[in-house]
């Protein structure tokens, strides 16, 4: 597999253009990267001669004699590890970030850092196997929580108790003799509707990830905005009330306890338990406890409590929305990761709240959409999150 990096910003450009736009002739990457040609032949044969790129056909006719098109070469591959609280996703893509193969497994996270690395680890190298990959180029990862950007470690999930500083960039790293880069998985998420999802389209926009936890990455003048430490768009525990239910970080009102998977079972659960909810309470009766499932499957039948407890997610998520939207004056926001059948139901009270409350400056052509790559906005994300370190100078 291809280790080596570009020598210079022009090879950069050049690398990252057909990454993000597929195979392209000579001469339209000369017309879209503005290089002599002679600049551009050079590097066109550098980074052939060390695999970067290769030939990929004849090119369309533009009379005279038929030019060939370039790609990334096939020894770029890079290998994203999306760790859920529930589930581990390792995913090996190809240069354009396209994926090849994938495996997901359960994990339980509470077991520690250690078995889930080792565990990625092994799936990496049964992909490798089946694709019969040597040395990978990269490796991204996305955890669902705080990153110490600079270091490669967690500092101190809420989500991954025990995991606080774990080293698993340099573990990562160590196993697969690779360079391996840790991001939270709200701004790998971002960065996967960046490169192929509705963000696409959009220098600015805020991308939201709902599930176990609830994160915001931001998109500013078409690149990922960390903030100084890699903490912003953390918004899973802004106070939306003083006197809510208790979140997982042990405080009260966060956002977190009304729109995160444990928030909504929860208030399934007291509406099921208070009497508000015969279909909810019958199905605790049969099972002994709910899931968001549940929740979906009462919501969709009709059940009132059941919508009700989905609607105030919404509109407590719409809150925290309304002060970022003119904070930052995105073109779009997107959400994405909401239990599966009620994300409409959440999009229409989010939409409900933020346009009644903003400026009309700020959101008369704003969207708010769902996400239509799913949880594959993570996986993209994380190949894009390592592809963009390995295919930059040194």
């Amino acid at each position: 597999m291809v280790s080596v990096r570009p020598e210079n910003a022009d090879q950069a450009r050049l690398v990252t253009l057909l990454r993000d736009q597929g195979p392209r002739s000579r001469v339209e990457l000369g017309d879209a990267l503005g290089l002599a040609r002679a600049r551009l032949v050079a590097g066109i044969e550098r980074l052939t001669e060390v695999g970067l790129v290769e030939s990929a056909g004849p090119a369309a006719s533009r009379g005279g004699r038929r030019s060939s098109l370039l790609r990334l070469g096939r020894g770029v591959r890079f290998a994203a590890v999306v760790v859920g609280t529930r589930e581990l996703t390792v995913t090996v893509t190809d240069g354009e970030l396209t994926p090849l193969a994938d495996l997901t497994e359960p994990v339980d996270v509470r077991q520690g850092p250690e078995p889930v690395v080792r565990r990625a680890v092994e799936l990496i190298g049964k992909l490798r196997a089946e694709l019969g990959l040597g040395r990978l180029t990269g490796v991204g990862v996305a955890l669902p929580g705080p990153v110490d950007l600079r270091e490669g470690v967690p500092v101190s999930p809420p989500l991954l108790p025990g995991w606080h500083r774990f080293p698993i960039r340099d573990t990562i790293a160590a196993e697969l003799r690779c360079p391996t880069v840790v991001d939270n998985d709200a701004s790998v998420s971002a960065l996967g509707e960046r490169h192929a999802g509705v963000g696409r389209a959009f220098d600015d926009f805020l991308r939201v990830t709902l599930g176990s936890g609830v994160g915001c990455g931001l998109v500013l003048g078409g690149h990922l905005h960390r903030g100084a430490t890699g903490s912003a768009g953390d918004i899973a525990h802004l106070t939306v009330t003083e006197y809510g239910p208790t979140c997982v970080c042990g405080e009260v009102g966060c956002l977190e306890a009304y729109c995160g998977d444990s928030g909504l079972v929860g208030a399934a659960l007291a509406a099921a338990r208070g009497g508000r909810s015969p279909a909810l309470a019958a199905r605790l009766a049969e099972t002994g406890d709910l899931t968001a499932a549940d929740l979906t499957a009462a919501a969709g039948d009709g059940d009132p409590a059941a919508n009700a407890v989905v609607r105030e997610a919404g509109r407590r998520l719409g809150q925290v929305l309304v002060g970022l939207i003119s904070f930052v004056n995105p073109a779009i926001v997107i959400i994405g990761g909401a239990p599966a059948g009620l994300g409409h139901t959440l999009l229409a009270e989010i939409r409900a709240l933020v346009y009644r409350r903003s400026a009309p400056l700020a959101t008369g052509t704003m969207p708010i959409v769902l996400s239509d790559l799913g949880d594959r906005a993570a996986v993209i994300g994380a190949a894009r999150l390592i592809s963009d370190q390995t295919l930059t100078p040194r």
